[in-house]
């Protein structure tokens, strides 16, 4: 229980038969589906997070459903269950690169159908792959390698609170480089 909030983290093969348990039992009657997410945790061995948030109006709560999958496992589409899965699904394929089997539309709907790679992984650069951009003389899109006016730089400064003693001393520290007023 989070933040008033029930959260349940299932296998891929349960999730199907929970969710339509959940919609369906009428001592449960989450008949709203709310939001459908992706999280990217690139040091995990399951790299990738699928959230899923259900309501039930009548009895005034929310669910949150976690599912960890790898790179090349695919999550079972429940827009049978919920049809307004169907954009949340295609987002989280187009956005994160997660695929959903027995989806019957799964294809890009945010970035171009050219679109290299998944902009929300962590692992994306943050120029991207491609510039895209009007041409004002040509009168068209055109795509060009992303060229940057300076060289990419790895800003890794360690952070000011690491390496501090963290031990439970309440005396505050003395100068020894100080001299004795008299």
């Amino acid at each position: 229980l989070t933040f008033d909030q029930l959260t349940l983290t299932l296998e891929v093969s349960e999730l199907k038969n929970i969710i339509r348990f959940l919609k369906d039992d009428p001592r449960c009657n989450f008949h709203c589906f709310i939001d459908l997410c992706g999280v990217d945790f690139p040091e995990r061995s399951s790299r990738f997070e699928v959230v899923y948030h259900l309501l039930s109006l009548i009895n005034n709560i929310r669910i949150r459903l976690k599912v960890n999958i790898t790179d090349n496992l695919s999550v079972p589409s429940i827009i049978d269950i919920y049809p307004a899965a169907n954009w949340f699904e295609r987002e989280a394929f187009d956005l994160y690169g997660i695929t959903f089997s027995d989806h019957p539309d799964l294809r890009r709907m945010l970035t171009d159908y050219n679109f290299e790679g998944h902009p929300l992984r962590k692992d994306f650069p943050l120029s991207g792959f491609t510039e895209v951009r009007y041409d004002d003389q040509e009168k068209r899109v055109v795509h060009q390698p992303v060229q940057l006016n300076q060289e990419f730089r790895d800003f890794d400064f360690e952070s000011p609170w690491e390496g501090l003693d963290d031990s439970s001393s309440d005396e505050l520290p003395v100068d020894t480089n100080q001299t004795k007023e008299e």
